[in-house]
């Protein structure tokens, strides 16, 4: 099994709105991907800077595949996220959960 985790920021004034946006957008996309186990938003409030986590389970980087597209270590965005992200992290982070 593969966890993919992806980081953001936006203001912390976004966050509830930005929030909302990943739970009607990403979060869908990615629990209706086969191979999908799961996925879900972590939000933590750092001053004035609202960090955003998505995290999700995969059966295996062809799964992945069908969610992110060949490349799998890139970030993929939606139309909107350019109304709230602070900046475009260009890559996410994959960690293997074989055996545990």
């Amino acid at each position: 099994m593969i966890a993919r985790i992806w980081h953001g920021r936006t203001r912390a004034a976004d966050a509830a709105a930005y929030r909302e946006y990943v739970e009607r957008t990403g979060i869908p996309d990615y629990r209706a991907t086969p191979g999908n186990r799961g996925a879900w938003v972590l939000v933590r409030i750092e001053g004035d800077v609202a960090h955003f986590l998505t995290l999700s389970f995969w059966d295996g980087l062809d799964a992945v595949r069908a969610f992110a597209g060949e490349d799998v270590e890139k970030a993929r965005y939606y139309d909107e996220d350019e109304k709230y992200l602070l900046e475009f992290e260009p890559t996410v982070t994959h960690y293997d959960l074989s055996g545990v």
